[in-house]
């Protein structure tokens, strides 16, 4: 009852706008101000000690990476490759623009950071070529939604931390759901676009000395992506570095390569990097208390109580987690859920014998869904709010992409092999 109480509180909270983190800290300290008699310095202690974790560095390292980029040219450069492979199929701008969220997502680690670079690059584009703006922004989000799988995904950094899993299994298992999303995201815009007649993005078929050159301004995006990832699977340093690595890559190529970098654009983006990183740290923090709370109050037992019939079946156990995943996103930050449910339910994972690097790609496809389903959406309220674009439209032009999402789920969730080949 008296946990009830205090998810309500927050929910109540979230549901008034108030921030995240707020919202969880006013359910924790109301739980031990009123339910518990346990000094409030102890929720204050929990609320602290998850800052003092050393691996959590990366976070800031990743973030850094994606907002210097967005400086480089690098995403422009990439929309040059994306649209050279695809751009003369039906709907060759939503093609190139799942692309490029897929190939830009090996290199930024967020959704949205990609999502509102390229909203404002992509949909007036496209609403240029006859495209519903509606149905860019969807497709814009959706594509989006491959960054947080594909290595070096924030969210794979916090789920190895959470579940105690190698942060380099992670990024290794995250590769091929990561392309596969992307495929069924395609196939996906490329049927909308046939049934409405949208146009390939260019006629022409370019010449070899245009694909040379094309692919030429490309290749320090390719190093960065090779280093990042070739050096974490080679365990020359750790996914830490790896962002420290980066970060290092991505100035030397934005000031000496391409030459389009500024001492103000690093100057913003340390700044930007503060913001982002504060607050992805105080939602840790703070779903971390939540989640000691929910032990005091024995949660993970009762939630096993109430999916012990299903244990026997993996299959009907891993289809329950994705109906309460998919619920519950819709109403709350994906990372807060992922702090608060995946301990709660790892040991029946662990007892039903489900690799814990399958059900941490698993969580992560369900968490990154919910970023695109109203009411709370965090990717889709940000790309509507950029392209002036109401909720209801949206959701009515991105059926299509919801549909290739689900399936995707459903792939990720029972062909584990997709998740554990390279994380072997």
């Amino acid at each position: 009852m008296n946990l009830t109480i205090i998810v309500l509180v927050m929910l109540a909270l979230f549901a008034l706008n108030m921030r995240l983190y707020v919202g969880i800290l006013v359910a924790v300290f109301a739980y031990f101000t009123f339910f518990n008699p346990m000094p409030i310095a102890i929720a204050v202690q929990r609320f602290i000690s998850p800052a003092q974790n050393v691996s959590l560095l990366a976070i800031p390292f990743f973030i850094m990476l994606g907002t210097v980029m967005s400086h480089t040219g690098i995403a422009e450069r990439m929309i040059r490759v994306a649209d050279l492979l695809v751009g003369r199929m039906r709907g060759g701008m939503a093609l190139t623009n799942i692309m490029v969220s897929t190939l830009m997502g090996g290199i930024s680690a967020s959704n949205l950071a990609d999502s509102a670079m390229l909203t404002r690059m992509m949909v007036p584009e496209m609403e240029k070529r006859g495209y519903n703006r509606a149905f860019a922004c969807a497709v814009t989000a959706a594509g989006s939604l491959i960054t947080p799988i594909i290595p070096p995904g924030i969210a794979l950094i916090i789920y190895g931390l959470i579940a105690d899993v190698s942060i380099g299994k992670m990024f290794m298992a995250g590769i091929l759901p990561g392309i596969v999303g992307a495929v069924l995201l395609m196939f996906a815009a490329y049927a909308t676009s046939v049934r409405r007649g949208y146009k390939p993005s260019r006629e022409h078929k370019l010449s070899g000395k245009e694909i040379g050159a094309t692919l030429a301004s490309a290749w320090p995006a390719v190093v960065l992506v090779l280093a990042i990832l070739g050096g974490i699977r080679l365990n020359i340093f750790t996914p830490t570095e790896a962002g420290a690595v980066g970060v290092t890559l991505v100035l030397i190529i934005g000031f000496f390569v391409y030459r389009e970098m500024r001492i103000s654009h690093v100057v913003d983006s340390v700044v930007e990097t503060a913001k982002s990183t504060a607050s992805v740290m105080l939602v840790i923090m703070a779903s971390s208390a939540l989640a000691w709370v929910f032990s005091l109050e024995q949660a993970g037992q009762a939630l096993v109580q109430f999916i012990s019939p299903l244990t026997e079946n993996p299959y009907i156990f891993l289809l329950a987690v994705n109906v309460v995943f998919l619920f519950l996103g819709m109403l709350i930050e994906g990372t807060a859920l992922m702090i608060v449910l995946v301990p709660l339910l790892l040991p029946t994972v662990k007892a039903l014998g489900i690799d814990p690097v399958h059900f941490g790609i698993i969580t992560i496809v369900n968490l990154s869904i919910g970023t695109l389903t109203p009411p709370v959406g965090t990717v889709m309220l940000m790309v509507c709010n950029i392209a002036k674009v109401q909720v209801g439209d949206f959701t009515r032009q991105a059926v299509s992409m919801y549909l290739a999402l689900f399936a995707f789920l459903m792939l990720v969730t029972y062909v584990p092999i997709i998740s554990t080949w390279l994380a072997q």
